[in-house]
């Protein structure tokens, strides 16, 4: 994508197909994560691959943290632009195109936790409840309940509520909140954040930073697409490499790469080609159908009697079946309920659906 064409699409709020792109990617990312995490990667020996997995197996849980950048910026270039959301039509539009996004295939994928995973004692009566409610996020212990990974999603949805809030008391609200929240959360992990992770503790300061500073980013877009790409680029490499420490990994890499590379990915064709649209397109399935996947086959097969060929294999067969299940989903489950539901709300308007309803 040339820088041109970024900036009229930007400007008219349309469609940033390089961005959808590149949470395909992080969405696989933490896929892999979550295969290595379960069948350790004992088949990478050597070179740049090895270099690569353990990478993917320590720290692929922080891509996350790249959702909530893109998030952020997404947002703020379908909302902010003329002043959407400070109707109440606006508001409501909002509301329900997130719970028709997010809240059918987190239902489906609850619903098939708590069947297959039914003799976890983590998955108590109340734990669905939160689950249903989407606050999961805040259930103790966070990260053993029934599709644990959707914790962020109860953190996404505060982020759209402070969001959503801000946009609709004015651009100096939004502006404003954005800078001091993403200020706080990086006192946060400066000053109490831990190295290694991920802490359960840090979950909502995780989403706040992120997802206010892809807000910022998108505030400072025509600014920052005069940065040489061989600085974005040097950013990525420099919050990779400082990731290592006394502190937490989060805060050069949510400060430095994933800005960098979603700077990097909207000047890229490739980021927007079709096999790469077709990926950002199925990385809520991935993200949400991977981890129950793994933890059934994980049951089924011990990693600790396979050979490294027969590890190998595991890992590309789970990855496979996880992509084979999210093009499923997307189009018989997160589609249909969708449009459903979109269809539903338009019809009880005499007037139809707010613009910004419709592109999103």
């Amino acid at each position: 994508m040339d820088t041109s064409t970024g900036r009229d699409r930007q400007a008219a709020g349309g469609r940033l197909a390089a961005l959808d792109g590149l949470r395909g990617l992080a969405a696989l990312g933490v896929a892999v994560h979550h295969v290595f995490y379960h069948y350790a990667p004992f088949g990478f020996d050597a070179g740049p691959l090895k270099a690569a997995a353990d990478w993917l197996w320590h720290s692929g849980w922080t891509m996350v943290d790249l959702f909530f950048v893109l998030s952020g910026f997404v947002f703020a270039h379908v909302y902010l632009p003329g002043g959407t959301l400070q109707s109440w039509r606006g508001q409501q539009d909002f509301w329900v195109a997130r719970l028709a996004r997010l809240w059918p295939l987190h239902l489906f994928m609850l619903g098939i936790c708590a069947l297959v995973l039914a003799d976890n004692p983590a998955n108590t009566p109340w734990a669905f409840v939160a689950h249903l409610a989407m606050m999961q996020g805040f259930v103790d212990p966070v990260a053993h309940t029934f599709n644990y990974a959707s914790w962020s999603l109860t953190i996404e949805v505060v982020c759209y509520m402070i969001f959503a809030a801000c946009a609709a008391a004015g651009p100096e609200w939004t502006r404003r909140a954005a800078m001091l929240l993403v200020a706080l959360a990086t006192a946060y992990f400066i000053i109490l954040g831990s190295p290694g992770g991920p802490w359960v503790e840090d979950v909502l300061w995780r989403g706040l930073l992120g997802f206010f500073l892809g807000q910022i980013l998108w505030s400072a877009r025509e600014k920052l697409a005069q940065v040489p790409a061989v600085l974005l680029i040097a950013l990525i490499i420099a919050g990779f490499w400082l990731q290592a420490g006394d502190h937490s990994p989060l805060v050069p890499l949510t400060l430095l790469a994933w800005p960098a590379a979603l700077l990097l990915a909207l000047r890229s064709k490739a980021m927007a080609s079709r096999p790469m649209v077709w990926l950002g397109d199925r990385s809520y399935a991935i993200y949400l159908v991977n981890l129950p996947i793994i933890l059934v086959m994980h049951r089924m097969v011990d990693p600790a009697h396979m050979s490294a060929a027969g590890l190998l294999a595991m890992q590309a067969g789970l990855v496979l079946l996880v992509l084979a299940a999210s093009e499923a989903s997307f189009r018989w489950l997160e589609v249909p309920a969708r449009n459903a539901l979109r269809r539903a709300w338009a019809g009880r308007a005499r007037t139809g659906p707010h613009p910004a309803f419709i592109g999103k």
